[in-house]
Formats: structure tokens, C-alpha cells, sequence
């Protein structure tokens, strides 16, 4: 194929040939992708040709000829992959163009992050690398502040600090404050926070191999929530938001924390951990605390949690909970609204008290696989211990990420939920 090849998008068959009836279709040096005008699944057709003519060997896609924003957007997540993550010219005028290519560029940079090798992204490191691209982008607006390894101790972070104290790369709480007034006494609207773990061997309730392998992407959301803030910022966002990180690789040492430890965290809540593989919660729970002492009145987390998520979804979905039905009512919207399929799974009040410990106020979680049943409700319903109900909503990312490709889909980091929060945030 060539360098560049240009796509078509039609409603009409391109060609009267052998492949007149299919999805993708060749002509000469250019490409069709041929959909029905009615067609109530041509977004998704329109991301599956993406990909397949992605797999013919184009190098760069150039798209020609009348296509909407969803569209080009849908062919460019099955287009783009490991190595062609920017690789997709967009049509119309010079505004569409712009916002599509800065939108793009901007989950590329998710994408990568999120496929990075644990060899080089560690939690400083992912610090580091979130605090410089996001100051790129507001060098006048942004502040931050690290706070790693014993540090996290003395500010009472003990869920972090814990969870990482096993590697020999220390663990971090890292706080990003964007604040286009500059001033020091405006009020925080909304805190974001990721669950940061840049690599999880699952501690001594240790993964199996093929479990283990692509634990990189386990900082996910930490990718997708500071993907979201830097869309935010790129889109005009005019309101006081913060961005809480929180990194830490679950190893196996003798430093490690083990199972049957109680963490009492600052908020008096206590917990005996009955599995060190469930360990994105307990690091989730400091972030939260810290985001709730902003005082913001919109908290989201985003996270790789809980393979019950996946379960539940089959990694197509972000799973959704909150106990503020009107706030998901509007996390809902704003999914529909830039096209990202999110699902609300159950979370009530009662569901914190799902594990149960004869020693603390609650366990981590159940001690069996994968927690048991409802283990992605459950595991909410855990963090809610830490929020207030009202305005927090927490994203459980099963689709941030495939281990192989498909039809749909390369495989690594997917960016999804970076629209649907940046939405929110404006």
C-alpha cells in the first residue's frame, strides 16, 4: 500500500463487482466503505472497517468526501494502533479538522501510556510523564505536587503506601491542580482520580502467568482520567479541576504487605486484607480522600478494578456505579452524547458491608476468586466508604484495554471514558 490512501465514506455501492455487497471496498488507488443510509449500527461498521483496512497495510488513512464528526471519529479507534496511534488525516472544515486531530492526539498519548512496559513506566515515572505532557498543555494553569514513598505515611495515605511498599520503585500520591484563574482561593469544581498500578503481580495472592501478563495496562485509569483532563483543558475548560494519581507497583518481597494486615485509614476506617490482588481500591481510597478535601462537588475515579466488570460487560462497556442517580443519569448523557458505551451496574448504601472481617471494620474483599458474586458492586460499595454518595460516580474501565486485537479493536489501551469524563467536566 501506499504511504497515504485516501477512504470514502458512501451510501451508494461504489462498485458493481464481486465485492459490491462488502463493507470495505477497492477502487483503483482509493478505498469505500460502503454503509446503508438507515443503517442503525453504522458507527460501529464504520470503526470495523477501520480496522480492516487498517490490517490491508495502509500506513495513513486520508478521508475524503462527506463524513460527520461520530463518523471519522469511529474509523479512527479501529484504525488506529500500536505505531499508526495519530495516523488518520480528517475531512471537513478547518474546525472539525482541528478538534478531531487535537482529540486524537490526545488519546494517543492515553493509548501509548497505557501500553508502556512496566520496565519503563513505574510510578514516578508515570508521575513525571502525566505532570509534563499536562503542563504542556496549560504551562500557566497547573500546579503539582508529588507525594512518594515514606512521605506517604507522614500525610496519612496508608492504602498507597502499603500496596506499594513492596517494589524497589517507591509508591506516589500525585496531585495535578489546574486553575486558569490563578487564584489560590478558587473554588475546586471537580477532582478526578486514577488508580495508578503500573504493574500488578497480584502480591502474594499472586496472578497465574497468562493473568500476569498485560497487568501493565493496570494503570488505566490513571490514563484515562488525566486523558480526560487534558481533553478538558484542550476544549476551553474555564473551571478549577484537580487530578489525584494514585501509583504504586503490587509486588512480591519481603516488604510487601501481606494478607490478614489491617491498614486503618485516616478516616478511621479500618481493613483486614483478605486479598493483596484487590489492591486498586485500597490505593483508590486515599484518593478519594484526598479529592473529597477539596471541598469539589463532582468526584470521578476511573479504574481497572474488577474482573467482574469485564465479566459483566465483556470489556465493550464501561461498568458505571454511583449512589447519586441523578448524577448518572448524567454521566449517561454525556456518554451518549460523544458515543461511548458505558452500562450502570448495581451499587446500594448496603453493598459496603458485602465484606465482611471479624478484625476491622471491613475487608478488602471476599477470599475467594474474584471476590464472588457481585465482586464489581461490592467492590464499589467498598469504596463509597471513602466518598460522599453525592456527586461521585466511579467507572470501573473494562473496556480501557484488550490483550488481543479483534474486529473492532488493535490491541493495548482503547482511551475509552476520555470523552464521556471531559464531557462531564464541561
Amino acid at each position: 500500500m501506499a504511504q497515504s490512501t485516501t477512504i470514502y465514506l458512501t451510501h451508494e455501492q461504489p462498485t458493481n463487482d464481486w465485492q459490491a455487497d462488502n463493507l470495505v471496498q477497492l477502487s483503483g488507488n482509493d478505498i469505500y466503505v460502503y454503509i446503508k443510509a438507515d443503517d442503525p449500527w453504522a458507527l460501529r461498521k464504520i470503526q470495523k472497517a477501520g480496522r480492516k483496512i487498517e490490517a490491508l497495510g495502509v500506513k495513513k488513512a486520508v478521508l475524503a468526501g462527506k463524513w460527520t464528526e461520530h463518523q471519522q471519529w469511529s474509523f479512527a479507534l479501529g484504525f488506529t494502533c500500536v505505531g499508526k496511534l495519530t495516523d488518520v488525516q480528517f475531512a471537513g472544515d478547518n474546525e472539525l479538522v482541528n478538534h478531531l486531530t487535537e482529540k486524537l492526539a490526545i488519546y494517543a498519548w492515553s493509548r501509548d501510556l497505557t501500553n508502556q512496559t512496566p520496565a519503563e513506566l513505574y510510578p514516578s515515572k508515570l508521575a513525571e510523564e502525566s505532570i509534563r505532557y499536562l503542563t504542556s498543555l496549560a504551562p500557566n494553569a497547573i500546579s503539582s505536587t508529588v507525594i512518594e514513598g515514606e512521605a506517604l505515611l507522614e500525610h496519612g495515605w496508608v492504602g498507597i503506601y502499603n500496596v506499594g511498599k513492596g517494589s524497589e520503585h517507591p509508591p506516589c500520591l500525585v496531585e495535578i491542580d489546574y486553575n486558569p484563574s490563578q487564584d489560590a482561593n478558587a473554588k475546586v469544581d471537580a477532582c478526578l482520580v486514577g488508580k495508578g498500578i503500573t504493574f500488578d503481580s497480584g502480591g502474594y495472592s499472586l496472578k497465574a502467568s497468562a493473568g500476569m501478563l498485560d497487568m501493565k495496562c493496570d494503570m488505566g485509569g490513571a490514563a484515562v482520567v488525566a486523558g480526560a483532563f487534558g481533553l478538558a483543558i484542550k476544549q476551553g475548560l474555564t473551571k478549577r479541576v484537580k487530578l489525584f494519581l494514585c501509583c504504586a507497583e503490587n509486588m512480591v518481597s519481603s516488604f510487601a504487605y501481606r494478607l490478614g494486615d489491617v491498614i486503618e485509614y485516616k478516616n478511621g476506617v479500618t481493613v483486614e486484607v483478605a486479598n493483596t490482588d484487590a489492591e486498586g481500591r485500597l490505593v483508590l481510597a486515599d484518593g478519594l480522600m484526598a479529592a473529597s478535601e477539596t471541598g469539589a462537588e463532582l468526584i470521578i475515579d476511573a479504574a481497572t478494578l474488577t474482573g467482574a466488570a469485564v465479566m459483566a460487560t465483556g470489556a465493550d462497556y464501561t461498568a458505571l456505579f454511583g449512589l447519586d442517580q441523578a448524577l448518572m443519569s448524567r454521566v449517561k448523557t454525556a456518554a451518549e452524547e460523544v458515543n461511548e458505551p458505558v452500562w450502570q451496574l448495581p451499587l446500594e448504601e448496603w453493598h459496603k458491608d458485602k465484606c465482611t472481617s471479624a478484625f476491622a471494620t471491613t475487608a478488602n474483599s471476599r477470599p475467594q476468586k474474584g471476590g464472588g458474586a457481585g465482586g464489581a458492586s461490592n467492590a464499589a460499595g467498598f469504596l463509597s466508604r471513602f466518598v460522599a454518595p453525592t456527586g461521585w460516580v466511579h467507572m470501573d474501565i473494562a473496556a480501557a484495554y484488550n490483550a488481543n486485537a479483534n474486529s473492532y479493536w488493535a490491541a493495548g489501551g482503547t482511551g475509552l471514558s476520555i470523552a464521556t469524563i471531559a464531557q462531564l467536566l464541561r
